[in-house]
């Protein structure tokens, strides 16, 4: 019974052709202004709470924009005209930890002779003709390097702080697992060949 009810008034709202009322959104101005005036009831309120007269709202002054114009303030509007210059400027998008990392990893890797330690390395030769002095350096597979006093060398943040003769002198620092650091100095000497 009930069902038939439902289903005949459902099919004589379709034939009168009922339709929903038509919903406006408000403008700017008008949501502006319910804004104010919810603001002033609320303070109303707490005023009312307090014990206090509540204060007089003032009329909310809005001024009327035209509906071919969009307000300057407007949601709508913000955006035209704005341009973002990268020249120069950081990236907003990219996260300042992968910056820091970055960071990090430039100064934790070195140049090619700090990728072994100073006992890997063999000194070919040294050259005293120049203004300072030079020295050769060779690693484990074959590859040469031309160094000279302040260069860095070996995985213990080595230092070169003299070339002699036949020798060349690496400061090295060490850390032990008290934190204690100390530097020590290792001597790179060229090998003489044996024979006749």
């Amino acid at each position: 019974m009930r069902i038939t009810a439902l289903a005949s008034a459902s099919a004589l709202m379709a034939l009168v052709g009922c339709s929903e009322p038509e919903v406006s959104q408000p403008t700017d101005p008008e949501f502006q202004q319910e804004r104010a005036a919810l603001n002033a009831r609320v303070e109303a309120r707490k005023a009312k709470k307090a014990g206090q007269k509540p204060a007089a709202a003032a009329p909310a002054r809005i001024a009327a924009v035209p509906k071919s114009q969009a307000a300057d303030d407007s949601f709508e509007g913000s955006g035209r005209g704005a341009t973002y210059d990268h020249m120069g400027g950081r990236d907003p998008f990219r996260s300042f930890e992968w910056e820091r990392k970055e960071l990090a990893n430039m100064e934790m890797v070195g140049g090619p002779l700090e990728q072994f330690d100073v006992s890997q390395l063999s000194l070919v030769a040294i050259v005293w003709k120049t203004g300072s002095a030079r020295a050769l350096v060779e690693d484990p597979a074959g590859h040469s390097y031309i160094i000279g006093k302040g260069t860095r060398v070996g995985k213990n943040e080595g230092l070169v702080t003299q070339i002699d003769d036949n020798l060349v002198v690496v400061n090295e620092t060490y850390e032990d697992y008290l934190g204690n650091v100390t530097k020590k100095d290792i001597e790179m000497r060229i090998r003489r060949s044996e024979g006749g």
